[in-house]
């Protein structure tokens, strides 16, 4: 729960703050805390993915960001109330659907009985991985992984054809 709370004070930092060099360090504080969150939750690959990749470069790329820019936000031009009812509406949806979950930690699930154990059977000798995760993520879901790849690298593009200056 402190770190939930941790999580909900940055993120209304984040919200109300006009500096943006504020808003970069209180964004590197959310994936740091976020990165604690899943090291609890035993997602150890996913926290150091976080930790990396939310806290680390993408730090350094909105800082360079900001170098070349402004450090400053402007006020927004329009009330900011109907995009804050959407969120809400949205994130109350979310909880909503949560319910229909089952509690969590049960071991009587359908992920539990059926597909975990699968993967723990099958995946050494099919894929001649010894890493289960590593078989899951290069062999099972080989496109999608192929497809976050596609995407970081398409946005690494972006911010770096953002970045140069021209020299003409």
């Amino acid at each position: 729960m402190i770190i939930l709370t941790l999580m909900a004070i940055t993120t209304l930092g984040i919200v109300k703050l006009r500096n943006l060099f504020s808003v970069v360090i209180l964004s590197t504080i959310y994936s740091f805390l976020m990165a604690t969150l899943l090291l609890i939750f035993d997602a150890v690959d996913v926290a150091l993915t976080e930790a990396a990749v939310g806290a680390g470069v993408s730090t350094v790329l909105m800082l360079t960001v900001i170098y070349y820019t402004k450090t400053t936000e402007e006020k927004p031009k329009h009330s900011s109330i109907i995009p804050i009812m959407v969120c809400l509406a949205i994130g109350g949806l979310l909880i909503y659907g949560t319910y229909g979950l089952p509690p969590f930690g049960a071991s009587d699930t359908p992920l539990h009985n059926h597909v975990s154990a699968q993967y723990l059977q099958r995946s050494i000798p099919e894929t001649g991985v010894p890493n289960v995760v590593t078989s899951v993520l290069a062999s099972y879901r080989g496109f999608d992984t192929l497809g976050e790849v596609i995407v970081v690298f398409t946005a690494a593009i972006g911010v770096i054809s953002l970045l140069k200056k021209d020299n003409s």
